[in-house]
């Protein structure tokens, strides 16, 4: 069976940077768990303490994965950027999902993964 590729959408610069990144690693642990392919495009913040581009070019970067991805996991929290991934897989007509167990319900019922 084929594991479901799964982007990870959460809040970046609205509170600390390292607790969200943190935030987005702890998810990529569970869903690896799991049995996922999760992507957390806040690895990028690393790549971005040392060679920094503009918040529209990150989010370029990041609308390219989730077009490959199966699906988007939005994780609690404010932020314009995840609302606009949010947006971007609903229009490319990805299921998107507001929690892990819905996640996993989701993709256990279909027997996916």
């Amino acid at each position: 069976m084929k594991k479901p590729k799964v982007y990870i959408a959460s809040a970046y610069t609205v509170g600390d940077c390292a607790i969200n990144v943190r935030v987005q690693i702890d998810a990529v642990e569970e869903l690896m768990n799991l049995g996922y392919i999760p992507f957390a495009p806040l690895y990028s913040h690393f790549q971005h303490m040392v060679h920094p581009r503009s918040y529209e070019s990150w989010l370029e970067y990041d609308f390219a994965w989730i077009d490959s991805c199966d699906c988007l996991l939005r994780l609690p929290g404010e932020s314009s950027g995840a609302d606009r991934e949010d947006a971007e897989a609903k229009r490319l007509g990805l299921p998107v999902f507001y929690s892990i167990d819905e996640l996993d319900n989701h993709y256990k019922n279909k027997s996916n993964v």
